[in-house]
């Protein structure tokens, strides 16, 4: 635990950096294509009432994500959070699209007493009737994620397995994960994510399933701070 802890402080001390680099956290309700986004990177969210403990005064991170790691996969940053964000026009959204988004959307159902009979299945198209249906839900999700502050991160390398997008990704969730761990920065009892319907959230602490059961290589906090250093360089 005190490596890990040590790490977390060293990993929010990097989110401090990066804080100041972009002039601060950007909600994704106001945030559009026009903005000048870096073509790759990495995306760290907070959320409303999310704080840390041990590692630190401040929010704690909620969700860590990135995109394009695939061989030849063409999707920008803004892309894959404009997925998250929505449509503005009807404020709704497609969660079919968006992993974050279904499991938001799953959190809401449960603590608000909401039904849905299609909204966690995992068909990556619905008819014209189910998704109107699902509407009221979509609206409520991009409003939750929309309010929640976040940081990004330029890294421009290429898609492929030795991306440092992939290394940074997969070594945050692992580090902020409490899964089957002695907890560290927990989270509040009324965060949302307690009401998920999936074990990995609400064990971990965060709106990821993926890597929260891993452990993490202290080493990607190297290349964390090359490429906070690279942002900071360039300000």
């Amino acid at each position: 635990m005190d490596n890990r802890l040590e790490d977390l402080q060293r990993f929010y001390e990097l989110m401090a950096e990066l804080d100041s680099c972009i002039e601060g956290k950007h909600l994704l309700r106001d945030c559009h294509g026009r903005m000048n986004w870096p073509l790759r990177g990495v995306y760290f969210f907070f959320e409303d009432g999310e704080v840390r403990g041990q590692s630190g005064n401040g929010p704690r991170v909620v969700r860590v994500g990135t995109h394009a790691l695939k061989s030849g996969s063409r999707t920008s940053l803004w892309k894959r959070l404009s997925q998250h964000k929505g449509v503005a026009l009807s404020g709704g959204g497609n969660h079919r699209g968006s992993i974050f988004r279904l499991i938001v959307g799953t959190a809401l159902l449960e603590r608000d007493g909401l039904t849905s009979e299609s909204w966690d299945n995992r068909k990556s198209t619905a008819p014209r009737e189910m998704r109107l249906a699902e509407q009221q839900i979509e609206q409520l999700v991009s409003g939750v994620i929309g309010a929640m502050p976040f940081l990004w991160l330029d890294v421009g390398d290429d898609p492929g397995a030795e991306s440092e997008r992939g290394i940074i990704e997969r070594g945050s969730i692992a580090l902020l994960s409490n899964w089957r761990k002695e907890p560290i920065d927990p989270p509040s009892s009324s965060w949302l994510g307690n009401y998920c319907n999936r074990e990995r959230i609400r064990s971990s602490g965060l709106w990821n399933s993926n890597h929260v059961d891993e452990a993490y290589d202290p080493n990607f906090l190297d290349i964390l701070e090359s490429r906070v250093e690279q942002m900071r360089r360039r300000r």
